[in-house]
């Protein structure tokens, strides 16, 4: 459509063709709701009532979003979806997901402030927008803004010097909305902003965009919007991915968050009750550059609380500040796994923004329309009003914001410690709110595996540096060969490379509960070899990593026959690859397969894809060949993800399905985890499970859920005891088995953990003596179900039924969020082993 170029007219215009909302008015006369913690599924299981989206995961980009090299306006015309009359904002009087392409597009075509683009897509493959509102600017002026943010990270000492640097760097804002697609209005009232900053003719607007970036992704989860759910369109929470990346969403806003090195961030959220708008209380994040944080955060805070008071209604009289109004543990800001904790990492001063109103889940279905599009009206104002309060504040703090990212950067680069912050550094302050670790020198990761080039790969694409090694060197007494993978910790963002590389911490006695996970690492869960070096770094030649080298390859001569161990997910995805092309693979044992030298062709082939190694074998071990299993899967969507990334055949399976008549014919191993209770079978239902388990179907189990089906169905007789439900962290491990246990790794997560009692079965894996090596474990009563009463017992045990069906439980869990990468194999191991039937 042909749009004036006056704001007026252009506004007119807009608002006639129904792509500009007009602004709420009156204040109705309503208390603020009571806040509400735990909003949402924990362990990325679909809340009750939520429609589930299908479970497709879109591949990863081979190439990370970067914004092109010209100037401002960088307009592109969005391609239109098509238009849903069942997307769930439509209800709200919201915008849906189809009008929000037209309306950037309006947008585009009517003002020289507003670019957009395609950034990524979601898991169900729909577009992923950021538009940017700015003065125009030449492609010389965008250059000099790219080489200024360059050197704030780079050389932040130069930076710090650069006079024309601090009067002429735009300050960058990031503003993301909607990552929980049912919390709807953070895209509407970031739209209202953009609108009123593309048509705005005061001058003060017009000298804020001289000054100012503000970068916004309209809907981080367009899946999750339409259908009216949480997770996108995988079953996934974004919001709990950002140290692992499995999700298309959270790698795009990766990328637009390195590239744009925003100085304030924003992700807008719902529903509490009463606004919530971060900082957090404690923990905080050990590795953050916390005083740098907490001089901005609060008073932005503070300044956007102010904000949804001047709306004048009476559900937004107050805020509610985590890191003033609430106890520790409450709302904390501990895991990397939130976008504005991982925002922190690259130098942003990031909040979570809770909009009040409750419009989703029940409230959806039972309010009335007039009633939902009130508080709609409601959020959208605090939408806006958090956004606009916080543009002010950037602007008129961005000379202490710019010096503050960095110094922060500095700080990386020189390895200094972060300092101890005094009491009353910031108002409410004290010893609760001190958390601090100490960088080590170095981290050097061995060369050579599939998950050592899964590590680098992924530490790169998050923007740590990562250098390797041009020739061999000795570091504490120890050979490495040449290719070694080293990072240096001197480094910008070392706080980042720290969180996904140490150990962590446990936790558990400062604080009486957390929010959300509590443990994690990448160095004791991805499965590569990584070695910690206190105080000295490398003496070596080395060369920036731009990518891993290739791991894969077969070492053994011509006309041998070959083995692959299962260590990591990459074997096991290496091995149904084999099978999909009818290669003949024999068992040696339960954590070895072995291929005819007949087959070496495809092991190249396999290898040169997977990453994985090839080795000679002594021969072809008797007996029948392994064929693929077909998996019957009651599982969350995190497990099925990550089931279909080992290349597993998945065909889901439920109570419901089972009792509406679903068979479990061709399937080799039923796995139990979520969704399927044997108490709850009807008869017809039952009898399909028990006629599978009468024929040695095998069985594979995890959780509450997995152990109470062992238990109902008669499998194997082992009691299970449950710790505390809030229970989560990185837990060492004894691996005593030969299935689960063969090869795995000395460290194992936990989320609700879960040890076996009795006899009768074979211990695969046990828990360490002193088993929290990071994380939150309290017990659930003085004595009962804490870390000491789990020491020593079985974390996963194996055996075989009275029918015949060889059945694996875990009390751990391996697959959660598609994190632990170096747990998958213990899957894999069992489902091929349960598979085999005798």
């Amino acid at each position: 459509m042909d749009l004036p170029r006056t704001a007026a007219g252009l506004c007119a215009a807009l608002l006639a063709a129904g792509l500009l909302a007009a602004p709420a008015s009156g204040a109705p006369d309503r208390p603020a709701s009571t806040r509400e913690f735990g909003n949402g599924p924990e362990r990325n299981e679909i809340a009750a009532g939520e429609p589930a989206v299908a479970a497709l995961a879109a591949p990863a980009p081979t190439t990370a979003w970067k914004p092109a090299r010209q100037g401002y306006p960088r307009q592109h015309r969005l391609p239109l979806p098509p238009e849903n009359p069942d997307d769930r904002a439509i209800k709200l009087g919201l915008v849906p997901y189809h009008g929000i392409a037209p309306r950037l597009n309006a947008l585009q075509a009517a003002s020289n402030r507003v670019s957009a683009e395609v950034v990524g897509h979601s898991a169900l493959g729909r577009d992923l927008y950021l538009a940017t509102v700015t003065a125009p600017e030449s492609a010389a002026e965008a250059a000099r803004q790219d080489r200024w943010r360059a050197l704030i990270e780079d050389d932040p000492r130069a930076a710090a010097r650069d006079r024309a640097l601090a009067r002429g760097y735009k300050t960058p804002v990031w503003i993301n909305a909607n990552i929980h697609g049912d919390e709807w209005e953070g895209t509407d009232g970031a739209l209202r902003v953009i609108e009123r900053l593309a048509t705005a003719t005061d001058a003060a607007t017009a000298e804020f965009l001289r000054r100012t970036r503000v970068y916004v992704t309209v809907t981080n989860n367009p899946d999750g919007r339409i259908a009216g759910t949480r997770a996108n369109g995988a079953g996934f929470d974004i919001n709990r991915d950002h140290a692992t990346s499995s999700q298309p969403e959270s790698r795009a806003v990766r990328d637009v968050l390195i590239a744009t090195q925003p100085l304030v961030m924003l992700d807008e959220h719902g529903y509490t009750g009463t606004t919530l708008i971060e900082p957090a209380t404690p923990p905080h994040g050990q590795n953050y550059e916390y005083d740098l944080y907490i001089k901005h955060a609060l008073p932005n805070a503070l300044g956007m609380e102010a904000a949804i008071q001047r709306l004048g209604y009476a559900e937004t009289q107050r805020a509610d500040i985590p890191f003033r109004d609430y106890a520790p543990g409450d709302w904390d800001d501990w895991p990397p796994i939130f976008t504005p904790m991982y925002s922190m990492y690259h130098g942003a001063i990031g909040h979570t923004v809770e909009i009040p109103l409750r419009v989703n889940r029940a409230e959806y279905t039972t309010l009335p329309v007039e009633e939902l599009r009130r508080r709609s009206a409601i959020n959208t104002d605090v939408a806006s009003a958090t956004i606009e309060a916080a543009l002010t504040y950037a602007d008129t703090h961005r000379s202490a914001l710019l010096a503050d990212q960095i110094e922060q950067f500095r700080r990386g680069w020189a390895g200094e410690p972060s300092p101890s912050i005094p009491d009353g550094f910031v108002d409410g302050f004290g010893p609760e709110d001190r958390y601090s670790t100490t960088f080590p020198r170095a981290y050097v990761i061995p060369a050579g595996t599939p998950a050592a080039a899964r590590l680098v790969d992924h530490l790169v694409a998050h923007d740590v540096r990562v250098r390797r090694a041009t020739s061999a060197f000795t570091l504490n007494g120890k050979r490495y060969a040449a290719g070694t993978y080293v990072v240096d910790m001197h480094q910008p963002k070392r706080g980042l490379a720290n969180v996904m590389l140490e150990a962590g911490r446990d936790i558990s006695d400062l604080v009486p509960q957390m929010y959300d996970i509590s443990g994690w690492s990448h160095r004791l869960l991805w499965g590569a070899a990584v070695d910690i070096s206190r105080y000295a770094a490398p003496r070596v030649a080395s060369a920036p990593v731009a990518a891993a080298t290739a791991t894969g390859a077969v070492t053994a001569r011509k006309g041998r026959p070959l083995a692959l161990t299962l260590r990591d997910g990459a074997d096991v995805r290496a091995v149904n690859a084999l099978l999909d092309r009818d290669v003949k693979l024999f068992r040696a044992d339960a954590a070895t397969v072995v291929l005819p030298a007949s087959a070496r062709r495809h092991a190249e082939q396999v290898a040169e894809t997977y990453g994985v190694r090839f080795v000679a074998a002594h021969g072809i071990p008797s007996g029948a060949p392994v064929s693929r299993p077909v998996l019957g899967a009651a599982v969350a969507p995190d497990e099925l993800f990550a089931l279909r990334q080992m290349g597993f055949d998945v065909r889901t399976v439920s109570t419901a399905l089972l009792n509406a008549g679903a068979d479990l014919d061709g399937v080799d191993t039923l796995l139990v985890s979520s969704g399927l209770s044997y108490a709850q079978l009807n008869p017809a239902g039952r009898a399909t499970v028990d006629a599978y388990l009468a024929h040695g179907g095998g069985v594979v189990t995890r959780g509450a859920t997995g152990a109470a089906f062992n238990t109902a169905a008669g499998l194997l007789p082992a009691t299970a005891v449950t710790g505390r439900g809030d229970a989560n962290g990185v837990v060492a491990v004894q691996n005593t088995g030969p299935v689960v246990g063969a090869g795995s790794l000395p460290n194992s997560f936990v989320y609700s953990p879960i040890w076996f009692t009795g006899a009768g079965f074979t211990v695969e894996q046990r828990y360490g003596g002193d088993p929290l090596v990071a994380g939150h474990w309290l017990p659930a009563a003085p004595g009962v179900g804490g870390p000491e009463q789990a020491a020593g017992q079985a974390a996963v045990v194996s055996g075989t039924s009275v029918t015949g069906s060889r059945v694996v439980l875990f009390g751990t869990e391996p697959l959660f969020r598609a994190h632990p990468k170096g747990l998958y194999a213990q899957v894999g191991r069992a489902l091929f082993w349960t598979a085999a039937q005798g």
